[in-house]
């Protein structure tokens, strides 16, 4: 509906036929669906397979290894050779630059598809009105006509009509949309103005925009492409190529080998050694890196997924490895959320001893079953007939913005909105109604739909809402102002503290009167606050309710003061069971714990007791701190209060990031949890904001990672899978880097020597897409180390390489190229099937034609030498991909079934030598001949002891010697580039 905003609320809810008290009906949403379409934007458009595939021949090397290929054509042409010779070579380098192309694009295909995967997972979620009730659903699912309730923090899920206000004011801010610095207050009038732009239609809530204030609920109007939203996109992540010059050295070492006879002159001895030296390059170089890291990281985040951590951008996930703090919040992440009240006091009588009474609550969940007792145990049969509870159960039913209801699907009670109040409403159905004797028996004959909220509703009808004063963070309370037969009562609820400092009277449980509040009882009800909070380690809120002048119809925070005192609720919020390891598992990984929360201190450092955060204290000073009493403290004293913190309670927002920023100045790398509009500052600021799933869009879109279930224990388990991915990330840059040091140490020495070419252009060409195929990515499917949670965290200005992890590099590349010299050598001089020179006459063999020899100069162009070494080559990089199942563990600890994709991928590239070796074509193409068993057995005999080498090096990093090396090699390429989360 294009032009909602200048019709009235009438209008469009019947332009829809939707009922604003029912919503649509499940047949309406299907009619809708069809006629208009899902709420999701158009997919942008991919890259053509076409684009894809030019993209990968799109650099430098492969352009000059492509016109050294057709220069080499054009020479055997002006020479006079024709048919295979003049075509072979040439041929043979462009198959594989083609099969190089498509393992890239398949990379690159499957990489986008991965980070296409995981955003399916950040999809947005409405409050949507159906059939009569209140359910959360994908926005995708939304419909126009759907009736959708928005609060603080939410994301605008479509483009909505204003119908109802449910707070004084609703404020949007839609600078995303409009620019404007300010948020905009919307109303529910229709607009007159004429060709009316974004600022003039105030009645209209714009998707993907944000409330910061109120509440109210809207119709939807515009959904997908027909919403003001719809021509925005997403920038794509970008990666570099990597360039290096090792083709020039290479070439260079050779001039003297230009004129070699066997290359008929020197022109063609420049052009056959100019192919080897790029494709030296090409093998050296792993141009297609940031795609196979991309992907690496993107199945990494994949398996985070489903342990409930949803990584936002990639490159947070290395972070995540760094990290040395997580500050987290107590509620719901340390505890299950599950709040339910179990205590409530109450001023009994001030005439006769004792002042204050208790009462006891049954049932730990969300379900409206549970009884309430007295001190003494005995079950109240009426508990709506007692004064004080009657009114706690009015301003719970009242002061409240959450939706208790059942799911038949589920068979469970559900909440929407805060745990807080819904255990205040289920509270509400404990208690009961009051008027007839029946009334507890009368209840549980209603259907469990109907009794999820049948006394709130009751409480709902029998008072008219008028205003209320939201709840703030500076006041630590909330207020209503509601009607009933011509009288004004504002009903209040709070932190007690700030309850109970602004009453001045209190209602008397024994008969209902309303006496002043002297300073004894003022403190018998601070003693019994603390006592809950304490030794109960309950949450408490403080219940009032002030009489109003008749007729006022608005509210302000003067009005909260002077308040008549109901009662206290305790309640209780269970630690999680799997955080008391997960603690242990921070501990063991060098992670410090700092508990954030806006509780009493004594009731968190209760908490802190029972998971283990103060480890086996029984004094707590020096580490447990409220905000207030951590600004009062000297800057010394502040930095090593941070030092020692293990919990920080009464914090304000504000108080996050300036904790966050403190942290980072001491070098530490911070993690930080939030779910709230005002915690997005402080999860901007941290190294990885962390949102809890149930939090606002604000928080979500100011994080990092969004943890679905809202688990401490899921954050400790994001952080050992964030470890492992940079690990086998880190694994496979080995892989590819000792593998290439390898390829250029076997060209590079044999060119030094003076020998032949121990293998030709197609041959190092084959190796490549070999090596950087299947086994590289495999490594990606690496599992975590045992000991992944018992090092200390890296430091996040350490290189991917670095030290001695280098040198163990070097070592492995060396002997993959020692070793597959080795292999040429010994076929010329060791070998039974060959001419068995002396290694003098093998190093001048360049000098062959011009002097006496024994044997034929054409051995040196024999094709078993060149076969050994290129089988030795792509033997000793498989066994070298076994050594990265993991960088320090033995492969007696982590042995190669670990990895099946792993094992797999080694097979099958081995078959794929073998073919190439034994069918006559494919043997042509690459020069290569079939091996006896006796080369194979030569072959295995070379290859293997990389694995034992890497066994010994190891071995000394498992015992910190060769970290005293302090030699570094950073390739700050190899990663994606942290992206600004601003943008």
């Amino acid at each position: 509906m294009e032009n909602a905003y200048a019709k009235s609320v009438a209008e469009v809810l019947g332009a829809f036929g939707v009922d604003p008290a029912k919503g649509l009906t499940d047949a309406q949403v299907v009619e809708h669906a069809k006629i208009y379409g899902r709420n999701v934007l158009p997919q942008e458009e991919s890259t053509p397979l076409w684009k894809l595939i030019l993209k990968q021949f799109d650099d430098l090397l492969v352009k000059i290894l492509i016109a050294a290929a057709v220069i080499s054509f054009f020479l055997a042409l002006v020479n006079g050779e024709t048919g295979l010779t003049a075509f072979l070579e040439p041929s043979v380098i462009f198959m594989i630059l083609a099969a190089n192309a498509t393992v890239g694009v398949i990379t690159e295909t499957n990489a986008e598809k991965a980070l296409e995967e995981l955003r399916a997972y950040q999809a947005d979620v409405a409050t949507v009105l159906r059939n009569g009730c209140f359910s959360i659903i994908p926005a995708s699912e939304l419909v126009p006509g759907d009736i959708v309730e928005v609060g603080v923090g939410c994301k605008v899920p479509a483009d909505m009509r204003m119908i109802e206000m449910l707070s004084n004011q609703l404020r949007v801010d839609q600078a995303i949309l409009t620019g404007e610095s300010c948020s905009v207050a919307k109303d529910l009038e229709s607009t007159l103005a004429t060709n009316a732009v974004y600022q003039d239609k105030t009645n209209i809530l714009f998707s993907g925009t944000v409330v910061v204030a109120g509440r109210a609920r809207a119709v939807v109007v515009g959904v997908g492409s027909n919403t003001a939203m719809g021509s925005i996109r997403d920038a794509m992540l970008r990666t570099e190529d990597v360039i290096a010059g090792i083709c020039v050295l290479v070439w260079v070492v050779n001039i003297g080998h230009f004129q070699d006879p066997s290359h008929g002159g020197f022109l063609r001895g420049a052009i056959h050694y100019f192919k080897i030296a790029v494709a030296l390059a090409v093998a050296a170089i792993p141009e297609g890196l940031p795609a196979v890291v991309t992907t690496c990281l993107a199945l990494g985040t994949k398996r985070m997924a489903r342990l409930n951590a949803i990584v936002r951008s990639l490159p947070s996930v290395e972070a995540l490895g760094c990290t040395t703090v997580i500050c987290s919040d107590k509620t719901g992440t340390l505890t299950t959320n599950m709040m339910s009240v179990s205590k409530i006091c109450v001023v009994q009588s001030v005439h006769r001893g004792p002042i204050t009474n208790e009462y006891i609550v049954s049932g730990t969940t969300f379900a409206p079953e549970g009884l309430i007792f007295d001190a003494a145990g005995v079950q109240l049969e009426f508990p709506a007939q007692f004064p004080c509870l009657l009114h706690i159960a009015m301003c719970s039913a009242l002061c409240n913005d959450s939706i208790l209801q059942y799911n038949p699907d589920k068979r469970n009670y559900e909440k929407i909105g805060e745990s807080t109040e819904v255990a205040l409403r289920v509270l509400v159905e404990k208690v009961g109604l009051p008027g007839f004797d029946s009334m507890p028996s009368a209840l549980n004959m209603l259907s469990k739909h109907e009794r999820a909220s049948y006394c709130n509703r009751y409480w709902e009808h029998q008072f008219k809402k008028i205003s209320v004063l939201e709840f703030s963070r500076d006041r630590k309370m909330m207020s209503i102002l509601c009607s009933r037969k011509q009288q004004e009562i504002m009903f209040s609820k709070g932190a007690p503290e700030s309850i109970i400092s602004r009453c001045t009277h209190i209602l008397c449980n024994d008969d209902g009167s309303s006496v002043p509040l002297t300073a004894d009882i003022r403190n018998e009800l601070v003693a019994r606050f603390q006592s809950f909070a304490g030794k109960d380690t309950l949450r408490c809120l403080a219940l009032a309710l002030k009489r109003m002048p008749m007729g006022q119809q608005t509210l302000c925070h003067e009005d909260e003061a002077n308040l008549t005192f109901i009662g206290l609720v305790g309640m209780l919020d269970p630690p999680r069971e799997e955080v008391r390891n997960a603690m242990l598992s921070c501990m063991s990984a060098g992670i410090r714990v700092i508990v954030v929360t806006g509780d009493n201190k004594s009731t968190a450092e209760s908490l802190c007791q029972q998971i283990g955060a103060f480890k086996h204290l029984d004094d707590f000073t020096g580490y447990s701190y409220t905000a207030s009493e951590f600004e009062e403290l000297p800057p010394m004293q502040r930095t090593l209060a941070l030092q020692r913190m293990v919990l920080f309670t009464r914090v304000e927002p504000s108080h996050k990031k300036m904790l966050v920023e403190a942290l980072q100045n001491q070098r530490e790398v911070v993690a930080m949890t939030g779910d709230g509009v005002n915690d997005a500052p402080a999860l901007k600021k941290a190294d990885i904001g962390i949102a809890m799933g149930s939090g606002t869009a604000v928080a979500k879109s100011a994080a990092d990672m969004v943890l679905a279930d809202d688990n401490f224990a899921s954050i400790v388990a994001a952080v050992a899978e964030g470890r492992a991915i940079y690990n086998n990330t880190k694994q496979f840059i080995r892989y590819m880097i000792s593998s290439n040091i390898g390829e250029v140490v076997c060209i590079f020495v044999a060119a030094v020597l003076g020998m032949p070419d121990t293998l030709v252009p197609v041959q190092l060409l084959w190796v490549n897409l070999v090596t950087d195929g299947l086994p590289a990515t495999a490594i990606g499917f690496n599992k975590p180390d045992t000991n992944v949670m018992m090092a200390k965290p890296r430091k996040a200005s350490e290189a991917v390489v670095s030290g001695w992890l280098f040198f163990r590099y070097l070592v492995i590349g060396a002997y993959v190229g020692f070793a597959t010299i080795a292999g040429f050598i010994w076929w010329f001089v060791y070998s039974d099937n060959g001419p068995k020179l002396p290694y003098n006459e093998l190093v001048n063999f360049d000098s062959c034609s011009t002097r006496q020899t024994a044997y034929p100069c054409s051995i040196f162009d024999d094709r078993h030498p060149s076969t050994v070494s290129m089988t030795v080559l792509v033997v000793v990089e498989m066994f070298n991909a076994l050594n990265n199942l993991s960088e320090n563990q033995s492969l007696l600890v982590i042995p190669p079934w670990s990895n099946l994709w792993l094992v797999g991928s080694i097979v099958l590239t081995m078959l794929v030598h073998i073919l190439i070796l034994y069918v006559e074509p494919l043997s042509a193409l690459f020069s290569v001949t079939p091996l006896s068993w006796a080369e194979w057995t030569v072959v295995l005999y070379l290859s293997f002891p990389v694995i034992i080498i890497d066994e010994v090096l190891k071995f000394f990093s498992r015992n910190s010697r060769g970290r005293r090396f302090n030699f570094r090699f950073g390739r700050p390429d190899m990663l994606p580039k942290r992206e600004n989360r601003d943008q």
